[in-house]
């Protein structure tokens, strides 16, 4: 049985829903900024599982209160990088540490190479187990197909 049928990067929240309209992302944005959340934009082509620092598009928002200031930031980011993995975070600061309260894909590349399951027999019976990107072979920026 296949867990992920559409073989899409399933990261953060809502990964296994259709992607979301920017109606869908501003209300999302919306929600994070009522409960007063920071937003912040951040990208990679290189969207491996261990890889939890991606890029960060222009700096943290602290001091919005509507999601059109970050949906413009979504969408110069999405100006500059049509090719590319885009994520939304949130971080909520109450409690005087920023811990991530929500994170969601909202941008795709054209193509997507996903991953395998590279193999490794060691000494004795004993096998280890690495999940390599399909994409990973080529240098930064050319990992997918530019979209148009």
């Amino acid at each position: 049985m296949m867990t992920n049928p559409t073989g899409r990067l399933t990261q953060g929240q809502f990964s296994f829903l259709p992607d979301l309209t920017d109606d869908e992302i501003r209300a999302q944005i919306q929600y994070g900024l009522d409960r007063g959340y920071a937003w912040s934009v951040e990208y990679t082509d290189d969207p491996h599982p261990r890889n939890t620092y991606w890029e960060m598009h222009g700096l943290p928002m602290f001091d919005l209160q509507d999601a059109a200031g970050v949906m413009a930031e979504l969408q110069q980011c999405r100006a500059a990088f049509p090719g590319h993995y885009i994520r939304m975070m949130a971080f909520d600061s109450t409690r005087g540490v920023e811990s991530i309260t929500m994170s969601f894909i909202v941008h795709r590349p054209a193509s997507e190479p996903g991953f395998g399951l590279v193999r490794q027999e060691t000494s004795g019976r004993t096998l280890r187990y690495t999940v390599r990107g399909y994409g990973a072979d080529r240098p930064e920026g050319e990992r997918h197909a530019r979209a148009g």
